[in-house]
Formats: structure tokens, C-alpha cells, sequence
């Protein structure tokens, strides 16, 4: 039910939007699915009433008055158009892709669903959603982590977690944490945010977590620091192991960060220098690669030297 709630306010704003007469109550718990499955007539007016009350704290005004001009002491119900609706959206055709491709790229049944009717959405509202526009291999994220639910929803809500967490070659251990958000790194799933057991920020594989997640605290319980960000955090707790060996020239009395990490070096007859450096990610070594201008020459590998031309034609 808490996951139908927001759904359930949306379909009633765009109802209560859809026509300028007063529907009435019956009208709207027949059209609505968590209205019309109600268990008795004073369960679904308790939850009415508290959709109607949130919806005017967000600034959704709700009017009261009759539907029937002749007959007017049922009321029903109507949002004026011109005291709601936001001003018209307007995407890219390359930003309504991007939009469509996301629809397409989840695959956990948590969040297809919603990406699918978030498209439904957009479309009804008239704007064309066509992930062809974007001449990219189609991408699919999966995930299969029992766990993955209740951190997503814990991050999104801001709620404090308790858990039991499991590292390799540990026992199992109860940790606490107010999670930021959930992240792919490495083809694994994380949950990262403020470890209070610690006192720092901290990656968590959700694949670790060990029985049910149980929320520590009500929603809106902390604070996202503005400066957060889960790909920095796992960048330093796992820095990359290098694993591949990139070539380069560099002129005499240059690049000396690369020749202190250098495997070995070679003495060219052109005065420079050949050395071998080793690296983990081809994106980080051209990027140092290329703060040194022309003092170095990559000789290979090719994603490398095709990523420090990349970075110059940029500069340039």
C-alpha cells in the first residue's frame, strides 16, 4: 500500500483535473483501483480524506461544491487547471530518448513498472518518447538482490536502516545506516551512505545483507549532504587494481609523475624515453596522459590513445 500511495495521489489530481464539473465521491472511489478495493465505506473515506489533505500540503487545491446544480447537498469534487498545472514540459528529442531508454533498461519488477508508467505519463501529456532516437547498443541493468527493495526505498525516503551484514570471511554483524542512495559499481549492487557505526560514509554489496532490512526511523530522518556522492565514495574505499600496461614516449625532462610509477624505461635514439606504466582504468590514464601536452606520445594501447585524443580535440 505505501508503494501504491503515491500512484494513487497522482490518479486522483489528474481525475480531479480532468473536467471543470464537481465529481462526486461514488464516481471517485468507483475509478480509482485502492479506492474501489476499500474493505468497507469508512476505510476508504479515512483514506480519502488523508489523500485529500496531503494533496492540498503540496499546494493542490481541492474545491468543494455541487455537481448537480439542481440537487446540491452531495458535494463532489474538482482541481481547478489554472491553479495546478505546472508550465509545459518541453524535451530534446535526444532528452525524450534518453527518457524512453530508461523505460527500457530496468528489469527489476520494482522499477519497471514504475518507469513504464512514468512513460504512460509523459505520452499523455503529449510528448513522443522514442528510444530509436538514440543509436546506442540498448543497455539492461538486473537486479536480483532480495535486499535491493528496502534500501532503494529507504534512500529515496530518508529513513535510517538496521541490518545484518556478512564480508567475506567474517561473521555476520548487525550495522546501521542512513543510506543516500543505491549504486552499480563493478557489476555489483551497493547501498552507500552515513555508516553510524562508524561515524563515515560506507559502501555496503547488498548481496551481503542477510535477512530483512528494518527501517530505524521515520521518514525524513536525516539529511543528504549536498556534496555527496557515491561513485567518489567507492572510487576511494576500492581503488582499481592495475591489471593492463600502456606505452608511452615522453620527451626528456617531462611527465615525471609517469616515470615514478614507470615498470621499466627505455632510452630512445630521439633523446626521449619509451617507459611501460601500468593502469587499471584507460579513462584516468589519459586523462594524466594528456595534462602533459605533447610531452607524451602514447604508443599503445589504442583505447588509451584514442581516449588521450579524444581529451585534446576537447581542449582544443
Amino acid at each position: 500500500m505505501a508503494r501504491d500511495k503515491p500512484e494513487r495521489l497522482l490518479n486522483l489530481t489528474f481525475m480531479l483535473l480532468s473536467t471543470s464539473r464537481f465529481i462526486p465521491k461514488d464516481q471517485i472511489r468507483r475509478a480509482i483501483g485502492p479506492y474501489r478495493e476499500a474493505p468497507s465505506d469508512d476505510a476508504f473515506e479515512r483514506m480519502f480524506e488523508r489523500d485529500k489533505e496531503e494533496l492540498r500540503s503540496l499546494g493542490i487545491d481541492i474545491e468543494t461544491g455541487s455537481f448537480d446544480s439542481f440537487f446540491g447537498d452531495d458535494p463532489g469534487y474538482r482541481i481547478r487547471r489554472d491553479t495546478a498545472e505546472l508550465p509545459e514540459i518541453e524535451l530534446t528529442p535526444q532528452e525524450a530518448a534518453a527518457v524512453g531508454v530508461a523505460a527500457n533498461v530496468w528489469q527489476h519488477p520494482g522499477l519497471a513498472g514504475d518507469s513504464s508508467r512514468a512513460v504512460v505519463k509523459l505520452k499523455a501529456a503529449g510528448l513522443t518518447i522514442d528510444p530509436s532516437v538514440l543509436a546506442v547498443e540498448e543497455p539492461r541493468i538486473r537486479v536480483e538482490e532480495p535486499a535491493f527493495d528496502a534500501m532503494l526505498e529507504a534512500a529515496t525516503t530518508r529513513r535510517p536502516v538496521r541490518f545484518s551484514y556478512r564480508r567475506e570471511g567474517y561473521d555476520a554483524a548487525e550495522r546501521h545506516l542512513q543510506p543516500w542512495g543505491v549504486l552499480s559499481w563493478r557489476d555489483r549492487w551497493y547501498v552507500g551512505g552515513f555508516d553510524t557505526d562508524r561515524g563515515e560514509p560506507r559502501l555496503f554489496r547488498i548481496s551481503r545483507v542477510e535477512g530483512a532490512v528494518k527501517f530505524a526511523g521515520e521518514p525524513g530522518a536525516y539529511e543528504i549532504p549536498p556534496e555527496a556522492n557515491l561513485r567518489d565514495v567507492a572510487a576511494a574505499l576500492f581503488p582499481p587494481s592495475p591489471d593492463r600496461t600502456a606505452t608511452l614516449r615522453v620527451a626528456p625532462g617531462r611527465a615525471h609523475g609517469l616515470r615514478a610509477v614507470a615498470v621499466s624505461v627505455t632510452a630512445l635514439d630521439d633523446g626521449r624515453d619509451e617507459i611501460e606504466v601500468p593502469f587499471a582504468v584507460a579513462s584516468d590514464l589519459a586523462a594524466e596522459v594528456a595534462s602533459y601536452g605533447d610531452g607524451v606520445v602514447v604508443v599503445g594501447p589504442g583505447d588509451v590513445r584514442d581516449a588521450v585524443v579524444a581529451h585534446l580535440r576537447g581542449a582544443l
